[in-house]
């Protein structure tokens, strides 16, 4: 009687981790990098180099495998993919190959008894919550990579600092938010990133968000900057609409309630976007705004100005904020 997951250990996971090392020697890392990446041995990476591992042919040449893999090394040497979130895509196709496909196809073959048997061991939920979060958190990373790799990017930091912020598909309060703690500051010219992105450590961005999303907007990200009237011109010359709150309710009632000035502002220049009496919005949401657009309040008594840009992911939003410098 042989397992699956015996075939996993045996014959898939010495092929991805052989592949994995492969990949990311390619990437320039060393075998140290190479093994702390992978969590296994300096010596374990030097024997998949010199190929004294066995492979299984028909999982390296798996179309599906091959990407995973591409994709898993790419984030682990940039850094924007941590070893749970590799972890987690690598379980996924694991069972998904094991669901009547390559994996039960090498079962069956150590174990011919199995053929023509009906079973599923489709048990890992390839749409996760632990999936969506790693996701989100990858997302994040490239995004404040490329908001404080912008020339000038420090100069458009306001008072109270920036940060960005992307949410799960199904966000429904900060708790689903990720964005980066303590929020990115300007600090001689250069913009500063006190640590890695977490969930639940933005109320400000993170409920500009959640409001917008509440109006009907299917948006995952947002990124606030400082005020300033020629960037709201800059937007619309971009293609990207800009619409107005008023600053001094918002923070004094729930991100998304009925009377948040950010979700009624939105609500507005969506098509037909009266809010109903249940709250909600009439007409289709998605003809109002584009995929990206902005939302500003200018300032109040005890209130600096600021510029929210909101958008599918933290890339996007942080790729519109690069293009205004």
């Amino acid at each position: 009687m042989r397992f699956i997951e015996e075939v996993v250990v045996d014959e898939f996971l010495p092929t991805v981790r052989a592949m994995l090392a492969e990949a990311l020697r390619e990437r320039d890392l060393t075998q140290r990098e190479v093994a702390d990446a992978l969590g296994i041995s300096q010596s374990a990476v030097s024997k998949y180099a010199h190929g004294d591992v066995a492979t299984n042919d028909r999982v390296a040449a798996d179309e599906r495998v091959r990407e995973t893999v591409e994709r898993v090394a790419a984030g682990l040497a940039s850094g924007d993919l941590s070893r749970v979130g590799a972890l987690v895509e690598l379980e996924v196709l694991i069972r998904r190959l094991e669901a009547g496909d390559l994996l039960a196809e090498l079962h069956e073959a150590a174990m011919p008894e199995l053929a023509g048997a009906e079973y599923d061991f489709a048990v890992h939920d390839p749409d996760s919550g632990l999936r969506d979060r790693e996701r989100t958190l990858s997302s994040l990373r490239r995004g404040v990579r490329t908001l404080t790799a912008a020339s000038g990017f420090a100069g458009l930091i306001p008072n109270v600092g920036s940060n960005l912020a992307e949410c799960v598909p199904d966000a429904v309060d900060i708790d689903d938010v990720a964005a980066v703690p303590g929020r990115i500051f300007d600090v001689k010219g250069t913009a500063r990133v006190p640590s890695d992105p977490e969930f639940g450590v933005s109320e400000h961005v993170a409920g500009v968000l959640l409001s917008a999303r509440a109006a009907g907007v299917d948006a995952r990200a947002a990124v606030n900057v400082r005020y300033d009237p020629d960037l709201v011109s800059a937007l619309a010359d971009a293609g990207v609409d800009a619409v107005e709150f008023e600053p001094s309710d918002h923070g004094e009632t729930d991100a998304g309630a009925p009377d948040d000035p950010v979700r009624a502002a939105v609500a507005g220049r969506l098509d037909g976007g009266d809010i109903d009496d249940d709250g909600g919005t009439d007409g289709d949401a998605a003809d109002g705004l584009g995929d990206v657009f902005a939302v500003y309040q200018t300032g109040g008594v005890g209130v600096e100005p600021v510029l929210y840009v909101i958008g599918p992911d933290a890339p996007t939003v942080a790729r519109t904020v690069r293009d205004l410098l």
